[in-house]
């Protein structure tokens, strides 16, 4: 999606770029644009001049342009919107998998993916995140990207000390940590992570680094109930079900095997533990007991041959009552919009179709369309916003896209056109049939309407410049 017209989303991440010659940032934002216009397909697909692709395999190829430098920009830019934004700010960390393992010549620089015979990157995301509710089906919004690791999974050595797995730079429960380099030490900053993150390692760098935290529980714990000079020690999982149900609430669940996401009502409750850490120590952490909150959410009567929902939620969030154990479960409900993310960087910009023959070159890109991949994102939060139905979609898109999208859904040219209109008319251009009861579009939706709508102003340009 478009930014405003007085800058361009080139202008918004990569202005800023250090690439040690001005003119190369220029071209940057230049290239940056062409790919936010049209982020589908391989590079040929993406650039249609074959100046501006030579040009952009020509910056690839200089040397200050790394992964690093265009994460820079884009985590400056994020940094920026986070600084202006009032309130609580999520900042989603999760990992995937992008898979470059039929590119033969990236073989040999590439780590093992999947069962260890792929090549690849694990791709470690940080994605600030507005938790507040927009919608009855939206439940948060993409702001933008903090950090982006593109970890080398290697072969670990045949019979691996504990000391000398603890002091290996690769070991991957490092990413966790890692994930949160740059980040402001402010509490209304809340690091949301998955069960990767449930390291003692993670959770006391979480306790000293001045943010929130919320990291669902993987591991069955030692603990001591409370957060006095408890002696009796307990397995968290086993204890946790005798606590008393503090309330009920309904959760959307989302499917990992190809089912549509479901709702579930779950029992909440709640307590203050003290994580008591291992003796063995396999990550870089102290002896000391964790004071943390544990939440809890159990479904009630699951569907038949469904397994039952069960959230055991870490947290530094103090909580006294049911609507504080609430507002943890809905910011860890906010992290699957990290998986949207993934599938915007592999659906949406084919990340994983790109054709370098070495990783200096590729990373970059993976970067820059990472950054459109947000864009993506925010198609179907603008879509939603309470102010769509109020705004004219000029406050947002160029004149032109406004009028030849009015003009092939009504017939006329609309100048007028909300922004919901708008969105709701690049649905139907993406397939979406607008019926009273479907779903809203998703980014997927919106996307494969935006593509269409860039082609038609492509067209029209043509048409124009033949006179």
């Amino acid at each position: 999606m478009p930014a405003a017209p007085q800058e361009s989303f080139g202008q918004l991440n990569f202005a800023h770029a250090q690439l040690k010659d001005k003119r190369r940032t220029k071209r940057l934002v230049s290239l940056a644009d062409r790919i936010h216009r049209h982020p589908g397909g391989t590079l040929p697909g993406k650039i249609k001049s074959p100046a501006d692709l030579k040009a952009l395999y020509r910056m690839c190829d200089c040397d200050a342009v790394t992964h690093a430098a265009l994460m820079d920009a884009i985590r400056q830019r994020t940094l920026e919107l986070i600084d202006a934004f009032e309130g609580v700010v999520l900042i989603v960390h999760d990992t995937t998998e992008l898979n470059y393992t039929a590119h033969k010549s990236l073989a040999e620089q590439l780590g093992q993916i999947g069962d260890g015979k792929g090549k690849g990157y694990i791709c470690h995301n940080s994605l600030a995140v507005d938790p507040r509710p927009r919608e009855r089906n939206t439940a948060a919004a993409a702001i933008g990207l903090t950090n982006q690791i593109l970890h080398h999974r290697i072969e670990v050595p045949e019979k691996e000390t504990q000391r000398e797995h603890r002091e290996r730079e690769s070991r991957e429960s490092r990413l966790w940590v890692q994930g949160t380099e740059g980040l402001p030490g402010e509490a209304r900053l809340v690091d949301i992570c998955d069960r990767g993150a449930d390291t003692c390692e993670f959770l006391e760098h979480e306790l000293n680094s001045g943010r929130s935290f919320v990291v669902r529980s993987s591991q069955n714990r030692t603990m001591l109930i409370g957060h006095g000079r408890a002696r009796k020690r307990h397995l968290l999982h086993d204890w946790l079900p005798s606590r008393p149900t503090v309330g009920e609430r309904t959760v959307r669940v989302r499917s990992h095997d190809g089912k549509p996401s479901r709702e579930a009502i779950v029992r909440v409750s709640f307590a203050a533990v003290q994580i008591v850490p291992p003796q063995v120590h396999k990550g870089e952490h102290g002896n000391e007991p964790l004071r943390l909150w544990v939440v809890r959410a159990a479904e009630i009567d699951p569907p038949e041959g469904e397994e039952p929902v069960q959230w055991i939620l870490l947290t530094n969030l103090p909580m006294e009552n049911f609507a504080e154990a609430l507002t943890v479960l809905r910011y860890y409900e906010c992290r699957w919009v990290i998986e949207e993310l993934h599938k915007a960087q592999k659906t949406g910009c084919q990340v994983e179709q790109l054709q370098f023959t070495h990783t200096d070159r590729l990373e970059p890109m993976i970067a820059l369309l990472s950054g459109v991949a947000v864009a993506l994102l925010n198609l179907r939060d603008a879509s939603r916003h309470p102010a769509a139905k109020r705004q004219r979609a000029t406050t947002l898109f160029n004149l032109d896209y406004v009028r030849i999208l009015s003009a092939w859904r009504s017939k006329r040219v609309r100048e007028e056109m909300t922004i919901h209109d708008f969105f709701m008319a690049l649905a139907r251009l993406g397939g979406h049939q607008n019926r009273k009861g479907d779903h809203p579009p998703g980014w997927l939706i919106l996307w494969r309407g935006w593509t269409t709508l860039q082609a038609m102003l492509d067209g029209a340009e043509a048409i124009k410049t033949c006179g």
